[in-house]
């Protein structure tokens, strides 16, 4: 049996619903826990200490329209694209972000949401929000977080039939080619073996790695990479 190695998401927000859970028997797939490396830290020296009094950068502000967030046309916006891969860019030099990705940024202090009316949008009302849209949004953003937050720069792949593309760092989406795709899902979580075997089938076609990234109660992330066995 694999070992479960747990990697750890912040504490977050909402609480998530629960359903029964069913055990995957080890003859038709391998589960092996993998163990996403975290970002090295690295020892604070006078310059780092001289670097944290810094002036930080101000938040950029963004429009909520349906399923996206359209940030304004600054500098500051592109630099979110060009040296962090977040969003698309779109006429005028704004930068268009899918919901998850304005929710990592509204968290983190570098995105203010505003309504279309004009009204600045809270985490929670957000929250509320983007859970009309996609009803696994809560589970899907706690890998997405999960992963930014370890450098690894993580994109949709709905062409793939999967959640997301995951892009070993220092790559670049559209010059480099994309690492795992990766399924987000609640421990509680029933997968029908067809599927299970589906998925897999999705990565190999891909020449993708296949993760799941099981979230618990806590919202806590554990990555399980499956691949095919032959005896």
């Amino acid at each position: 049996m694999a070992k479960k190695t747990k990697k750890s998401a912040e504490a977050a927000t909402e609480e998530l619903a629960e359903t029964p859970a069913e055990d995957v028997p080890p003859e038709l797939n391998e589960a092996v826990a993998l163990e996403v490396p975290e970002e090295p830290v690295e020892d604070k020296n006078d310059e780092g200490k001289k670097a944290e009094k810094k002036e930080k950068k101000k938040p950029i502000f963004g429009i909520l329209t349906g399923e996206r967030v359209i940030t304004e046309s600054s500098d500051d916006a592109r630099e979110l694209f060009n040296q962090s891969r977040f969003g698309v860019l779109v006429e005028n030099g704004k930068v268009e972000l899918s919901l998850l990705e304005a929710l990592y940024l509204l968290e983190r202090s570098r995105l203010i949401i505003k309504s279309e009316s004009g009204k600045e949008i809270s985490f929670e009302t957000y929250v509320k929000k983007a859970r009309k849209v996609e009803p696994n949004f809560w589970i899907r953003y706690c890998v997405f977080k999960d992963m930014r937050n370890r450098g690894y720069i993580i994109k949709t792949a709905l062409k793939f039939g999967a959640d997301f593309r995951v892009y070993d760092r220092g790559a670049k989406p559209g010059e480099d080619h994309a690492k795992w795709i990766v399924y987000p899902v609640h421990e509680a979580s029933v997968f029908t073996w067809h599927e299970f075997s589906a998925k897999n089938r999705v990565a190999h076609s891909t020449k993708k790695r296949l993760l799941l990234g099981v979230v618990d109660d806590e919202n806590d992330v554990t990555y399980y990479e499956v691949r095919w066995m032959r005896p």
